[in-house]
């Protein structure tokens, strides 16, 4: 199963305009077609990392060119940086990505077919009742303090931290059957069995989760709770931190920069039998905004930038006189949406999360279709993203495998919205929104503070929906605040927010989509509510996830999460917004770059060197 081709983008340009409207044409143009004035994406045939055995140690050995040591490579993060180093307590994004660098997994994703494909195991396969999976791990490879990788470790990782509920329980939720969660155990010290209750698809993609290094984390897992949840914290010692990936962190700098270093007990190497990675440092300045990111590379104190719509013409213009080369690597695997708070529940103290007021209008769905027709995606694609995206009317992304493409667009109709709004007693007074009892259509849009893209989407978002005569009070806070509102305090109206994801495997929202979900937004519950009150179409989505990841076959997968999309399109508990088409500008001086609509550009971070 492979994925959609690279979306191509225009080449040449008269002025930054021309090119926007070329763009605005072209950019869903599949890579396989060629129109004047456009140009595919460079492809390269991945060199696959192969199995070697030398002197007892199976090493993965890089089939890139050969390339030179030394040099760094500086990237950026958004926000205010990390706030944790732990794998397994990652909660945001940034602090998954910069942790994840230092902990590999048991499998990898490669990066053009999206098949599993082994890690620190040397090799795994599945037996044909299709629930048992044999894990074969790498012999003679060692963490970064010279102890080795064995089957403790693996299953250390999985029975005590993840099936033991220990930091983020999210993809130990996502692997029940029922009431039941896979087994682990060692056969010998480098063969390790997981045993499912049933045939599961997902758990193979499950398996490329970090593994922990049993003698670094037994105490804090001993400990467990708060112990464990502090543990590997921002003001962890960098020389105490045991990792298993090409990097090591040597450096953290809060609100400034993450520094990593190479591990030189990484278990990569090249065909010349030298130990990866080529880099010698790995930087992640924290530059705190969007705005600022781009000022920093053109300072040229980044070497890797992706670009916002906006900045994308001027960018391509540079790019022949400029030391720098665009990569287009077709639409985001992420979603962008804006979601209504449906929760109708009160807290301990019998306090409603949500004004009850505003519970009926959110709760409605005449006002949630009300709220999407009114939206203009096409307008946000064009002004926002400079025409370099696609409207989004599902949860799937665009690339994704199990996008439902039965599932019609359709374009900003305020006279609709105004029809649905008449539906359930909403009328207008002096240009003013009221509801059947006479009160005010107002409420709060939040989104992340520093998010120049959903900033501006913010703006117009409160523009349409002020034509149907609403009054939207935007306000972008601090992402940790933004945060505790959702997942915490339930206290907010409406957000824009956005999610990664896989396209190749939808299971991985699985805590959005099921009713009892730790990322079940836009209707949290507290774990001791559980399932109390759910709606009907959620429990049909619990039922449909259930469903989906028992089924073996592409086929019957496909019809259930073709249903769950039918279902989130329905009822708009999330309004999906636009999908932007990802343009990354490198430097040159880095040579092996092999872009992947799939992971990126940097994939491979271990093979990347600078001929500097």
């Amino acid at each position: 199963m492979t994925r959609r081709g690279f979306r191509v983008l225009l080449v040449f340009v008269l002025c930054a305009l021309l090119l926007k409207a070329c763009l605005v044409k072209d950019v869903s143009i599949k890579s396989g077609e060629n129109k004047k004035g456009t140009e595919k994406l460079e492809q390269k045939t991945y060199p696959s990392p192969e199995n070697i055995t030398l002197n007892g140690v199976d090493y993965l050995q890089s089939k890139a060119p050969v390339g030179k040591f030394g040099g760094e490579f500086i990237s950026s993060i958004i926000g205010e940086g990390p706030k944790t180093f732990n794998p397994f307590n990652s909660k945001d994004n940034t602090s998954a990505t910069l942790s994840g660098i230092m902990y590999d997994g048991l499998l990898s994703t490669d990066p053009i077919s999206g098949k599993p494909v082994p890690k620190l195991a040397k090799s795994f396969k599945i037996l044909p009742d299709g629930k048992t999976y044999i894990i074969n791990l790498r012999k003679g490879i060692k963490w970064s303090d010279g102890m080795p990788i064995t089957a403790d470790d693996v299953v250390f990782t999985w029975k005590d931290i993840i099936f033991g509920g220990l930091g983020d329980t999210s993809l130990r939720d996502s692997l029940y059957i029922g009431d039941k969660l896979p087994s682990v155990r060692k056969i010998d010290n480098y063969t390790v069995e997981f045993v499912t209750p049933e045939p599961y698809a997902p758990f193979i993609r499950s398996l490329s989760q970090s593994i922990a290094p049993k003698h670094y984390f037994k105490n804090a897992v001993k400990k467990g709770g708060s112990a464990f949840d502090t543990f590997l914290s921002t003001n962890t010692n960098p020389d105490e931190i045991v990792t298993s990936g090409a990097f090591k962190l040597k450096e953290y700098v809060p609100a400034q920069r993450v520094v990593y270093v190479r591990n030189p007990n990484y278990y990569e190497i090249n065909t010349k039998d030298e130990k990866l990675p080529y880099l010698d440092r790995l930087i992640y300045l924290i530059v705190g905004d969007l705005n600022n990111e781009v000022l920093k590379f053109e300072a040229k104190e980044l070497d890797v930038i992706n670009l916002q719509g906006a900045k994308v013409a001027r960018y391509k213009s540079l790019e022949p006189h400029s030391d720098f080369k665009l990569y287009n690597l077709g639409p985001t695997t992420g979603t962008m949406y804006l979601s209504l708070n449906l929760n109708n529940r009160k807290d301990s103290k019998g306090k409603w999360y949500v004004n009850p007021v505003k519970q009926k209008w959110f709760q409605d769905l005449n006002f949630r279709k009300a709220v999407d027709y009114a939206i203009d995606r096409r307008n946000m694609v064009f002004n926002i993203a400079n025409g370099i995206g696609e409207p989004l009317f599902t949860p799937e992304s665009l690339n994704s495998i199990y996008l439902n493409k039965n599932l019609k667009s359709y374009e900003k109709d305020l006279s609709r919205s105004r029809e649905y709004l008449e539906k359930s007693g909403f009328y207008l007074k002096d240009g003013k929104l009221y509801d059947k009892s006479g009160n005010r259509v107002e409420f709060d849009l939040y989104t992340n503070a520093g998010n120049t893209e959903r900033e501006a989407i913010g703006v117009m978002v409160k523009q349409d929906l002020e034509d149907l005569g609403m009054k939207v009070n935007f306000k972008p806070i601090e992402f940790n605040s933004l945060v505790n509102k959702l997942v915490s305090t339930f206290d907010w109206d409406m957000v824009i927010m956005g999610l990664t994801g896989s396209p190749l495997e939808p299971n991985g929202g699985k805590n959005v989509w099921l009713s009892d979900g730790r990322l079940h937004l836009f209707n949290m519950r507290t774990p001791k509510e559980g399932k109390k009150g759910i709606l009907p179409w959620e429990k049909e989505l619990d039922n449909l996830f259930d469903k989906g990841a028992l089924a073996t076959k592409f086929e019957d997968r496909k019809k259930y999460y073709d249903r769950y999309q039918e279902i989130v399109y329905n009822q708009k508990p999330m309004i999906y917004i636009y999908s932007p088409v990802i343009i990354v500008a490198i430097r040159n001086k880095f040579k092996n770059i092999y872009p992947s609509s799939l992971n990126g550009l940097t994939h491979n971070l271990e093979e990347i060197y600078t001929d500097e």
